[in-house]
């Protein structure tokens, strides 16, 4: 019993993990002009997938250390906090994007659409791992 007990933990935590960031990816497009699907798979547009790629790693970031800190406080408290940990990552990730596109000249959506690699997008995207590592921090 011991060993499914576990087995569906992870599963739970494993699905929790994949709609959290399927959220980012969500966040992301909205923030973003154009669909990133389009930008990413059919464009191959490389500012697009550098962002999507840190907020995804973000996110996870985020939700590893929300299971890793919850482990000892049964399964159903432990999703519960790594749901409200996630979101607040994603929340904070998105007002960072936000909050450096009225900080810099131009539009951070118009610059991630680019077709070439651009500053801008590098700064975009460590922008979501380091909200993601203060976040991660936090939870610890």
């Amino acid at each position: 019993m011991f060993i499914l007990y576990e087995a569906l933990a992870v599963f739970a935590y494993g699905a929790l993990g994949l709609i959290l960031m399927l959220a980012g990816y969500l966040i992301v497009d909205l923030l973003t002009p154009g669909k990133l699907h389009v930008l990413i798979w059919q464009d191959r547009n490389p500012n697009a997938t550098l962002v999507l790629a840190a907020n995804t790693l973000g996110v996870a970031m985020v939700v590893a250390m929300a299971i890793y800190a919850s482990d000892s406080d049964g399964i159903a408290e432990g999703l519960l906090l790594t749901a409200v940990y996630g979101v607040i990552g994603l929340v904070l990730m998105a007002v960072s994007f936000a909050a450096i596109d009225l900080l810099t000249p131009g539009r951070l959506g118009d610059a991630v659409n680019h077709a070439e690699l651009v500053p801008a997008a590098w700064v975009n995207a460590t922008a979501h791992v380091s909200v993601a590592l203060v976040v991660a921090a936090a939870i610890s």
